[in-house]
């Protein structure tokens, strides 16, 4: 019987290694051709079979187990942000980008275990599809990859991904959070523009005025959530930018706002996107003026497959220990494209405690000053590859 636990603790300085090379060039959305290039050469050095410019930049290697069997993904997204670093760590970054989520210790984690199933790989019973997606922050570069065929040749049966950080206070450092179902919000987006008529600020009369028709807008759109959704199921619509007018006493001929929604589930999902539009026409019209009204259907909610993280509990349970798997009792409203894999095939999305209050480590994503433990990499590599040894053993049974 493989000892993944020992592998990974063997591989933990390399893993770190990997991580704090990628820390230093995070490139940001689909544009990613140093950090795949950098992907593409270790799984090289591996001997570890791969293709490049999957769906844009999208990194995808293959280990192929011995004889006939079923094929499991294991996804890692590996794109930064436009933050400048502030971390004043020895490796920052200093392109004016950083990786202040996570991803570079995602992409290290799984080189990590791609290293150990491919040490293995005669014992696999069946294959391991390793998929390095860019672009998660947005546009999102899942969706580009599925298109391109990253779950077929051979055909993708399943699938595992995590997410390393302090999105859920509740999971310590190491531990890990898992959700039986619906763990993430979709991310959409959607712009409105009020019509009305520009005319003079001390006569409006002689004018339509979109100002006005905004503010019944803005408090029209909150009833959306507060009355018209099931009230134990989350949901959000929030306006995050408002333009309109250039003057004190003019009244301008349009304003424009956009903003977001999020909801876990899909039925909800699509009737707050109708009922937006709805509403918007209703009191434009009703007050005289026009609209113009874009809604974008972006990541879909994050659904995992209960039966699937089961059985992933128990391969956790070889790792970590059943004390440090947590799970998670809410949603995060936040979203996250691993959805679309997801939605093809069942799968799940845990998390990996990567913060530390005794080292300082406590701030939040997408911070300029954002870290994670290195000591917990290990976990997060034995965690992939055992999730996937254990996954191919089931399937072929």
């Amino acid at each position: 019987m493989l000892n993944i636990v020992d592998e990974a603790k063997s591989l933990q300085n390399e893993i770190v290694s990997w991580r704090r090379e990628l820390h230093q060039i995070p490139e940001v959305g689909l544009e990613t051709p140093q950090t795949a290039a950098y992907v593409a050469a270790k799984l090289g050095e591996m001997g570890i079979a791969y293709k490049t410019n999957v769906g844009g930049h999208g990194v995808v290697g293959l280990i192929k187990g011995q004889g006939e069997g079923k094929t499991i993904a294991l996804r890692a997204d590996m794109d930064g942000l436009a933050i400048k670093e502030e971390t004043g760590l020895p490796f920052a970054s200093t392109n004016g980008n950083m990786h202040a989520c996570g991803h570079d210790a995602h992409t290290a984690m799984l080189l990590g275990a791609a290293k150990i199933l491919n040490a293995h790989r005669d014992q696999l019973k069946g294959n391991v599809k390793l998929i390095f997606q860019p672009g998660e922050e947005g546009p999102g570069g899942a969706k580009p990859m599925i298109d391109d065929g990253v779950l077929e040749n051979p055909k993708v049966e399943a699938v595992l991904g995590l997410h390393i950080g302090t999105i859920f206070k509740e999971i310590g450092t190491g531990q890990i959070g898992v959700s039986y179902g619906n763990l993430m919000a979709c991310l959409d987006q959607f712009s409105i523009k009020i019509k009305g008529k520009g005319c003079h600020g001390a006569m409006p009369d002689t004018g339509v005025d979109p100002i006005v028709i905004t503010g019944q807008v803005l408090s029209a759109l909150q009833t959306i959530v507060s009355r018209e959704v099931k009230p134990v199921n989350p949901a959000v619509v929030t306006i995050g930018k408002i333009h309109g007018g250039r003057a004190y006493n003019i009244i301008p001929d349009e304003v424009e706002l956009e903003g977001t929604v999020r909801s876990i589930k899909q039925d909800e999902r699509e009737k707050i996107a109708r009922r937006l539009e709805e509403i918007v026409a209703s009191i434009t019209r009703g007050m005289r003026g026009d609209y113009e009204f874009n809604y974008i259907f972006g990541y879909p909610p994050l659904v995992n497959d209960g039966q699937f993280t089961k059985s992933f509990v128990e391969t956790a349970q070889k790792i970590v220990g059943e004390k440090d798997i947590i799970e998670i009792p809410y949603p995060t409203m936040g979203g996250e494209d691993m959805a679309f894999f997801l939605e093809r095939v069942p799968g799940t999305f845990f998390f990996l405690g990567g913060g530390n209050e005794a080292k300082n480590i406590v701030y939040p994503h997408h911070n300029a000053k954002f870290d994670v433990d290195e000591d917990v990499f290990w976990r997060g590599t034995a965690l992939l590859a055992q999730g996937a040894i254990d996954w191919l053993e089931k399937a072929g049974e």
